[in-house]
């Protein structure tokens, strides 16, 4: 998922330089939701694993 939002961010960036203004912002739109669903996933893991791990004696 992390990998499709960096595609879909060099994408908008190379259409806004080539002047489709209306295709990068839907690009950049894109890229900005699955970055947050990236980042909303990747949390709930962390929490999740910090809950099961064992203690380090």
């Amino acid at each position: 998922m992390l990998t499709w939002a960096i595609i879909l961010g060099i994408v908008s960036l190379i259409a806004g330089a080539l002047g489709f203004g209306g295709v990068a912002g839907a690009f950049a739109g894109i890229a900005k939701i699955l970055f947050f669903i990236f980042l909303a996933i990747c949390a709930i893991l962390f929490v999740l694993a910090f809950m099961a791990g064992t203690a380090v004696t």
